[in-house]
């Protein structure tokens, strides 16, 4: 029994039928991407075919007969203003605020200063302190046996 899938002979050349069952699709009426193709052996047929790329776009002349401006510093161009624009908004934001931070660096001050009159109060109280009962004299006496020896001492304080 011959294979039903190998074809032996070539294919007969095409030859349009007298009497179609479908009619051909007007032009107007094809789908995009879809083209009438001739298939090797000679038939017409409908096929999906790949997109062409668009043919590049003309160069647009520059003014002046320059070099076109790069990508680059079309970007820069752009970020320039709103980085301007962020600039002058925290400035204004920065004088609405500027009552509150000198308030704020006034009370800082003041408790700076409070600090410092405590330390130097404390200062004082201590200095007068030690001047009543006068300087500390200490003695100590320390003994130890030996090399290793366990050392004993007595602190006298007058």
């Amino acid at each position: 029994m011959p294979d039903p899938y190998r074809i032996t002979t070539a294919p007969a050349p095409y030859k349009p039928a007298a009497h179609l069952a479908y009619p051909p699709l007007p032009a107007t009426e094809i789908p995009p991407g879809v083209e009438v193709v001739t298939l090797p052996g000679g038939a017409r047929t409908l096929a999906y075919t790949q997109p062409t790329a668009p043919p590049p776009a003309p160069a647009r002349p520059v003014a002046g007969g320059g070099q076109p401006i790069p990508v680059w510093a079309k970007t820069i161009a752009l970020l320039a203003p709103t980085t301007g624009v962020g600039v002058a908004a925290a400035g204004v934001g920065i004088s609405y605020a500027a009552p509150g931070v000198i308030a704020v660096s006034h009370a800082l001050w003041a408790a700076v200063a409070f600090l410092a009159t405590g330390g130097i109060a404390a200062c004082s109280v201590v200095r007068a302190i030690r001047r009543r009962t006068g300087p500390a004299h200490i003695t100590q006496n320390i003994t130890a046996n030996g090399l290793f020896g366990r050392a004993n001492g007595t602190i006298n304080t007058h």
